[in-house]
């Protein structure tokens, strides 16, 4: 196992360092036009790429955290899904439990953050935590924390950054030219040297709109096979395919989008959030492996969850002889697979429970008392409300606030 998430750090270290070489190929040119000096543009580039690294390497996960707008929370507010996320650190082996992020909006939708597997978080969103039963929340969160233990938050955060940067300069770059720059070259455009800064015009124009395309695919292709591999992983740490083939199919007939999301971040989330429900349903999504196929590979797990059988399985569906896993992981040995969580009354919250439990836990987040009245209506009680008593507005009781 050790084989491929090694070679998926270096792969991602030279796709990173790509991602560098072409915020280095913006700044030259750049700065050929504006200051008449490439060297001068690649020295402000370079610390640009230096001062976004070390933010990446040490504030990357808080940036990603407050951008999606999650907030932490405690055992004590969310006790199932810590629960949940106990046993996927347990079951992975992880040294340090995760913190737990909570995103307030009704998409589904979960991703993973951190410098290291001591320094990490899991975000999940409040929609996801409505819809998904215990087995299918399990293989959420089992895949998310495959991403920290096959060290690949680090690199996903310091990519989004740097992609971010890029976007970014080129669109003010952009903006600067056509606003002020072109002026400028048409008045020398007629004298000595002008049909040379022509050409670096062109050039910079040309970087400008293709250095943002060319590092978002090159930020896809560090995602793509990322995510079979964690999908592979949550089928061993739950012994459960199904539970994850479950979440995958909710996650893709959901037609809401994440409203914090950007391009950026996206292929960060465990399917894509900008995707449309049909678009899902065809496969036609660009940050992430086909969700058809990721399920139809869980589900082709018939004989165990070892990454053996997740292994036969992408051979199977794939109807190729190449294996996506290394010769380490597929010596292991073998896991039985486990019987689905019985339903049992009481045992596990039901659809209606579970939107209770997210709503009142949202309702503390943002600041409100709730007091139950004698007639069972739970009376919401906003920040800062003075009044020492509330009147049910079923039974009109006076309660204390």
């Amino acid at each position: 196992m050790w084989e491929q998430v090694s070679s998926n750090q270096t792969r991602s270290v030279v796709l990173v360092a790509a991602m560098g070489v072409l915020l280095l190929l913006l700044g030259y040119f750049l700065g050929l036009f504006f200051f008449g000096s490439g060297v001068g543009g690649l020295i402000i580039a370079l610390i640009v790429w230096a001062i976004m690294n070390l933010v990446a390497f040490f504030q990357g996960d808080n940036i990603l955290l407050s951008l999606s707008r999650a907030k932490k929370i405690s055992r004590d507010e969310h006790p199932r899904l810590y629960n949940v996320v106990e046993e996927m650190k347990i079951a992975s082996g992880l040294e340090k439990m995760p913190d737990i992020y909570i995103i307030d909006d009704p998409a589904l939708n979960a991703f993973a953050t951190g410098r290291n597997s001591n320094r990490a978080a899991v975000a999940i969103t409040s929609g996801l935590l409505q819809k998904l039963n215990r087995d299918e929340l399990q293989g959420v969160i089992g895949h998310e924390i495959a991403h920290i233990k096959n060290r690949d938050v680090l690199l996903m955060a310091i990519s989004a950054v740097l992609l971010g940067t890029i976007v970014i300069l080129a669109w003010h770059a952009s903006r600067i030219l056509f606003y002020s720059g072109m002026a400028g070259t048409r008045r020398s455009s007629s004298s000595k040297g002008g049909s040379g800064q022509i050409i670096i015009l062109a050039v910079a124009l040309v970087l400008m709109i293709l250095a943002p395309i060319m590092a978002r695919l090159i930020y896809f292709a560090i995602s793509r096979k990322r995510e079979y591999l964690a999908d592979a992983s949550s089928a061993l740490y739950t012994r459960y395919p199904e539970g994850l083939a479950s979440a995958l199919e909710k996650l893709a007939a959901s037609d809401i989008q994440l409203q914090t999301a950007n391009k950026a971040t996206a292929p960060m989330y465990i399917i894509n959030p900008f995707r449309k429900r049909g678009m899902a349903a065809s496969d036609l999504t660009s940050t992430h492996p086909p969700i058809s196929e990721r399920i139809h590979i869980l589900r082709s797990m018939a004989g165990g969850a070892s990454y053996f059988d997740y292994a036969q399985a992408y051979q199977q569906v794939h109807k190729t002889g190449r294996s996506i896993l290394p010769a380490s992981a597929l010596a292991t040995g073998a896991v039985s697979l486990r019987a689905a969580r019985a339903e049992v009354a009481g045992e596990e919250p039901d659809k209606l429970q579970r939107a209770r439990e997210t709503s009142d836990l949202l309702w503390r987040r943002s600041g409100y008392k709730s007091i139950t009245c004698d007639c069972g209506a739970r009376l919401r009680v906003p920040p800062g409300f003075k009044a020492p008593s509330v009147k049910c507005p079923h039974c009109g009781r006076i309660n204390l606030a």
